[in-house]
């Protein structure tokens, strides 16, 4: 059945500034294609953005969308959320962006347990910046900072988000459309921190660097360096170097932080009006 993609794009926007073959623009199309399974009108999103290719997304969607600073989008989400909690608030971000820039911010929005979806598109280096080295580069691998090979060992951002305090943390790749939907709809309708890590590729300032300077020979990569998490827990932790476990990864649930916080607003204004009876 044919979708409108259209109903969450603003048109006048286009052409799209990502490179051919960028990974990016599945990653927009799976989103709009989960608002559209869960229901969710327009004027009732909130997306968020810092700085990166990914977060060119929030500039294409027609929604509440807001574009802030290198590494703080998660600060002004929070923000969004608390203000309009009945929101649904998505930030777009890159491993850089979330992760070096912005570790703080998203290191304390999954300890909060705050009602947003954050979806990180890791491609392994700053794209639009230049191709430096990330947290998330692989040991060895080569960037315009790294002439030599990255000798920094990388984050697992899911095990990051897991540790951290997020409540749903799932993982999928661009080799698998269907798959990212499919995880990108249930962390957006999961009530409380959500993080979907999406594997992508950057052929133009990774791939040329480490010998796979077409997007088909990154993506081919990722797919053959992919396991389900089923296969995974029959696996040794050596076999698992360099593998991408994909998946629902985590889900759990505790109190979330906005709910949290209109209780105790409902006790302080309860024991003021107290204090003026007595």
């Amino acid at each position: 059945m044919s979708f409108d993609y259209g109903q969450y794009i603003r048109m006048e926007k286009m052409p799209f500034l990502w490179c051919p073959g960028c990974g990016i623009g599945i990653v927009a199309k799976a989103l709009y294609k989960a608002f559209s399974e869960l229901g969710w009108k327009n004027e009732d999103i909130a997306m968020v953005s810092g700085i990166g290719c990914t977060s060119r997304i929030t500039g294409y969607t027609k929604a509440n969308t807001l574009h802030t600073t290198h590494g703080r989008a998660l600060s002004f989400a929070t923000g969004i959320k608390m203000v309009r909690p009945d929101k649904h608030v998505v930030s777009m971000a890159g491993d850089g962006d979330t992760l070096a820039i912005g570790g703080n911010h998203f290191i304390h929005a999954c300890r909060r347990n705050i009602d947003i979806t954050v979806i990180i598109v890791n491609n392994h280096i700053y794209g639009m910046t230049g191709g430096q080295f990330s947290p998330t580069t692989p040991q060895g691998a080569y960037a315009a900072t790294a002439p030599y090979g990255n000798i920094e060992p990388g984050f697992d951002v899911a095990e990051l988000a897991k540790a951290s305090g997020a409540t749903y943390v799932a993982r999928c790749t661009v080799a698998n459309g269907v798959m990212m939907e499919r995880l990108i709809r249930n962390g957006l309708a999961h009530h409380g921190f959500s993080v979907i890590e999406v594997i992508a590729n950057c052929h133009t300032q990774f791939g040329r660097r480490n010998r796979m300077p077409d997007a088909w020979q990154m993506i081919d990569d990722i797919k053959d360096r992919t396991v389900a998490l089923q296969k995974a827990e029959k696996m040794s932790p050596e076999e698992l170097v360099g593998k991408f476990v994909v998946g629902e990864l985590y889900k759990a649930n505790r109190p979330e932080y906005t709910d949290e916080y209109e209780r105790l607003r409902e006790r302080a204004l309860a024991k003021q009006a107290a204090k003026k009876g007595a």
